[in-house]
């Protein structure tokens, strides 16, 4: 049913299609109490069910409008409807209390059939793009090689070689459509010799064999924003491929795949970098220089701090998309002590510890108890 849902007015309100109008009006107040959007403010599920009810109920309650309804339901179920083909209602030309046939196509389901079109939008491309950490933080041009369809040059997308043309169609005789009677119900297809265009090509172009679409490379040159980050998809309107015969052009999807650094890490737009201090730099407190991504930077670590104490460098992050605005650095120390000492620094350590405190003595304490 190309892709929509027939809409099955007496399923929606849960009654038998020999339903009473009372038993319709019972069935609808009882489920719009359930649904109605005051009692589920907020719900999205809920308005869209109420508004499936409300619509249901519109017509079942309406003798005429049921009647069509049911004689319409009947048809359909039976299969003797097929998207894509022109509809006659054979009940009258006001459809039965229908503002026009397309009120009838859309009860179903459907949509009312459009015309064959000539000009077609192009198709959208889909890319990858290696950036380096950096550039994704700076942001960066890339060019992007494309094989793309477009408009033949040589038969400007007639399809037909250059001196001659389309020619009727004898199979539909240039109405694009073959009438077909289906008893009550007039219906007409799609004409399978023209496709519905009315015209067929007897001799082909030879650079595109009569499609009047060719294939050739191009170069998109595109300015990946700053701030970007790993597995994310850029969407850059009309950059995909050109249209066909005057129709818009297709859409670039760029998706991203951001090379790891091996000093940050990326967190959305907060940047998080490990920073080793020495004991005595914990003990004593220290102003340190820390790297960032725009340079170096001063830090004060105050004495007494622990390992894994974070500080927060605000503005020193990753550029927020689409934004003037940056996230922060969030530096995390980590107290590292020295891999090899020398008697000196061993002495000084031994007598260091004789100053200690008992750092585990209410640990021991509660384990006791």
């Amino acid at each position: 049913m190309n892709g929509r849902e027939f809409k099955d007015f007496y399923k929606i309100l849960g009654i038998d299609q020999n339903a009473s109008d009372a038993e319709i009006k019972k069935a609808f107040h009882k489920l719009a109490r359930k649904y109605h959007p005051d009692a589920n403010k907020g719900d999205k599920e809920s308005e869209t069910k109420f508004k499936k009810i409300s619509e249901a109920y519109e017509v079942l309650h309406n003798p005429e409008k049921r009647k069509q309804y049911d004689m319409g339901r009947q048809y359909f179920s039976s299969g003797g409807f097929r998207p894509g083909a022109d509809f006659e209602w054979p009940f009258g030309t006001e459809g039965g209390g229908f503002e026009s046939f397309s009120d009838i196509f859309d009860l179903f389901g459907f949509g009312s059939k459009g015309k064959r079109q000539d000009s077609y939008r192009g198709n959208d491309l889909h890319y990858k793009v290696k950036l380096s950490f950096d550039s994704a933080l700076k942001g960066r041009e890339t060019e992007i090689k494309a094989r793309v369809k477009d408009t033949c040059p040589t038969c400007s997308g007639s399809g037909a070689k250059p001196g001659t043309g389309p020619t009727t169609c004898k199979h539909c005789g240039g109405r694009g459509v073959i009438a077909q009677s289906q008893g009550i119900f007039s219906l007409s297809r799609t004409c399978p010799s023209c496709m519905g265009s009315g015209k067929v090509i007897e001799t082909p172009c030879s650079q595109c064999s009569g499609s009047g679409i060719v294939g050739h490379d191009k170069k998109i040159r595109v300015k990946i924003p700053a701030g970007v980050e790993d597995s994310q998809t850029i969407k850059f309107r009309g950059h995909g491929e050109p249209g066909i015969k005057g129709g818009p052009p297709g859409d670039l999807y760029i998706t991203t795949e951001v090379i790891p650094h091996p000093v940050f890490i990326r967190n959305g737009s907060n940047i998080l970098l490990d920073l080793p201090i020495s004991f005595s730099e914990a003990a004593l407190g220290a102003k340190l220089e820390v790297l960032t991504t725009n340079g170096v930077v001063n830090l004060k670590v105050p004495a007494g701090t622990t390992s894994g104490k974070i500080f927060r460098l605000r503005g020193k992050g990753a550029p927020k998309l689409h934004s003037s605005s940056n996230g922060d650095l969030l530096v995390k120390v980590k107290i590292t002590p020295p891999k090899k000492l020398n008697r000196r620094q061993k002495t000084l350590l031994q007598e260091l510890g004789e100053f200690n405190d008992n750092l585990r003595h209410d640990l021991h304490k509660k384990t006791k108890k």
